[in-house]
């Protein structure tokens, strides 16, 4: 990364806030020296003024710091204003934002009321029919005429009450015009967010916040990663506001917005975090504060050489090459470690927190889609006998003392592998940190066809740390398969969950890892199932393995049409054992079909008490009662021959 066309961040080894423009929202300033804001969004009735007050002041004291109230027509803009003269009745002077998609006028009103503006530059002047144009230049530059021309009256309104704009993408809300030009990827994304804010600046307006969302944190992460490199060419530095749109509820929620927000917090990218849980508002903002709270005392770190260097491409996937050992690297899916060092194995049943059951009167296992692949025992041996698909991994000296060395393979520090301990004449599992990498070590790794490396760190500045370790690996060319093993003691589980897939899914996203492994201690043993299960779920918010169904959910906002938490609940506990289905459930058409770009089934409420289904992005049903859109949607999948077992 040592030239401008790789540029994304201030460093790969050191800490470092992206320094941004200062942004003033209110009496809340956003960017520049300004620490990390957290927001959300309301999920009332706009125009039911008192209880989006409430709502907004529950959100407020749970930490936000913003509040955005969605005005899809002229009535709920106006009503911004009785909200506002309420919540400062009842003392709260919180900076709102309007969120605004296919009415301009509406936005042009909320201007004059609130402190920020939220346009999404797909819909906000322009369409999506998803249809393929052919322009020509001239052609092209007459649509981004028609767009100047209504896209300015909202600017200058802007520079004169003084009110920010956040110029917000939604990957899958670009335009027929952005999607014809530059496809459905993050160039198209930065390109349609960019249009717009050349208008701003011909204008001399600068009060600007910029996004980039998608459902996959994969094409989330690029594209914010290209917006950055493509503002450092032209001279601009807008603040960031990061999110992962669509990400669903619960754990899977969770996982998914710290795949994204994390990857990119962890390189001192973003000003401002939305976590989008399909769960009340009030919910979102203690994720988000746990997410940037990891930073707010991060410093640099100790014993790492500053260093641009990248020898990947940061802007397009590209999983890292290596060969085959045992069921790692190559071209397999990432495998899953379970730590059983620290547990106590009195039979069989201790492995049903990882997914094998067993029956005893059968003498037979049975295995979940979520089995651990690998199980380490460290220093126990046990004396009964696992299913053949799982390996075992021992401390080095209880396998070389073991009767039976067939029944698992030995862990070595790499001091004890290079200097002729005994090994397995099969394969070798090698510990490998930062400070072990230098000419020698990486050379004796490069010729053993035997090895299988385990990278490790328990540094607060682990992902830097093992990225760095990924990186040296692959500009010597060594393509040994690769576990990462991610020590998160003394953490309760929220945070390790949390953190993990911060630090898993940032190098997951650059191509690298092919297996992943927490190390646990003493007082983490109760969160075997709980770990098992987070590592799958970052494994597939990465988009590296499937292990089951996928919801893409909207967070629910003034303009949804049915009960968003309830009906994603129905159909989660219908279809959950769909493996690599996606779903999307849409409170409203501003997030359907668009956003739900690579789901295989859309659900999208398209009025009052009505669904639209969607095969892909196709049309399949129209104005379907709720009370039974559940079951039609069974139906479809059904028709389509995905459906598994009985309900």
């Amino acid at each position: 990364m040592s030239d401008i066309n790789k540029f994304y961040c201030n460093s790969l080894t050191n800490y470092s806030r992206l320094k941004t423009r200062k942004v003033t929202i209110g009496a809340v300033p956003l960017g520049g020296s300004n620490p990390i804001r957290i927001q959300s969004m309301t999920t009332t009735d706009t125009m039911d003024t008192i209880a989006t007050v409430e709502q907004t002041i529950r959100m407020v004291e749970a930490g936000c710091e913003y509040v955005r109230i969605t005005a899809p027509s002229m009535n709920e803009a106006q009503n911004l204003a009785e909200i506002k003269k309420e919540l400062k009745l009842r003392g709260y002077d919180v900076p709102l934002i309007a969120d605004i998609h296919f009415t301009p006028n509406a936005a042009e009103l909320a201007a004059r009321i609130v402190e920020k503006v939220r346009v999404n530059p797909g819909n906000y002047a322009d369409k999506k029919r998803f249809e393929t144009i052919e322009y020509n230049d001239y052609e092209y530059e007459a649509e981004m005429e028609r767009i100047r021309k209504r896209f300015t009256p909202l600017v200058n309104i802007c520079k004169e009450y003084g009110t920010a704009m956040r110029i917000g993408t939604n990957h899958g809300s670009l335009s027929d015009r952005i999607m014809s030009r530059y496809g459905d990827t993050p160039l198209g994304m930065v390109e349609s967010a960019l249009e717009f804010l050349r208008i701003c600046e011909d204008l001399n307006y600068y009060s600007i916040v910029l996004s980039m969302k998608a459902s996959n944190p994969k094409v989330m992460v690029q594209a914010y990663r290209l917006l950055i490199n493509k503002m450092k060419e032209a001279g601009m530095n807008y603040p960031l506001h990061l999110g992962v749109t669509e990400a669903g509820g619960g754990e899977d929620g969770r996982i998914k917005s710290s795949v994204g927000i994390g990857t990119l917090l962890e390189d001192g990218i973003g000003d401002t975090v939305r976590v989008s849980l399909t769960e009340d508002p009030e919910f979102e903002a203690p994720v988000a504060i746990a997410l940037v709270n990891r930073y707010s005392h991060r410093k640099n770190h100790e014993g790492l050489i500053e260093s641009n260097d990248s020898p990947i491409d940061p802007f397009n996937y590209k999983r890292r090459e290596s060969f085959e050992l045992l069921g790692l690297g190559g071209g397999n899916v990432p495998r899953v470690i379970a730590d059983y060092s620290k547990i106590n194995i009195s039979g069989p049943d201790a492995f049903e927190n990882i997914g094998y059951s067993y029956n005893a009167g059968t003498d037979k296992w049975n295995l979940s889609d979520m089995a651990a692949d690998f199980i380490y025992l460290g220093e126990q041996i046990i004396n009964f006998a696992l299913p053949g698909s799982v390996k075992l991994i021992y401390d080095s000296e209880i396998w070389a003392n073991a009767a039976n060395k067939t029944a698992g393979f030995p862990l070595f520090e790499l001091s004890d592998y290079l200097n002729e301990k005994e090994k397995s004449p099969l394969f070798n599992f090698v510990k490998l940190a930062l400070k072990d990498v230098n000419p020698d070590s990486l050379k004796a790794i490069k010729n053993d066809s035997k090895a299988i490396l385990v990278i490790e760190s328990s540094s607060v500045n682990g992902m830097t740390e093992l990225r760095q370790i990924f990186f040296e690996l692959t500009k010597n060319e060594i393509k040994n398969p690769v576990i990462i093993k991610r020590d998160c003691k003394e953490l309760d589980f929220e945070s390790l969950r949390l953190y993990s897939a911060t630090d898993f899914g940032g190098l997951l996203i650059d191509g690298f890892g092919d297996g992943v492994w927490v190390g646990i201690d003493e007082a983490q043993t109760g969160f075997s199932a709980d770990i098992n299960r987070s590592l799958f779920g970052i494994l597939q918010a990465a988009r590296t393995r499937v292990s089951k169904t996928e919801y893409i959910a909207c967070p629910s906002c003034g303009r949804t049409q049915f009960d968003l938490q309830k009906t994603t609940e129905m159909i989660r506990q219908r279809t959950g054992r769909l493996k690599g289905v996606k779903i999307a459930i849409m409170g409203c058409i501003v997030n359907g079909p668009g956003e739900m770009a690579d789901a295989d089934y859309g659900y999208v409420g398209s009025g009052n008490g009505k669904i639209t289904l969607y095969r892909g992005k196709v049309v399949v049903k129209k104005s379907i009662p709720s009370a039974n859109a559940v079951d039609e949607l069974i139906d479809l999948i059904k028709e389509d021959g995905v459906w598994a077992g009985e309900e």
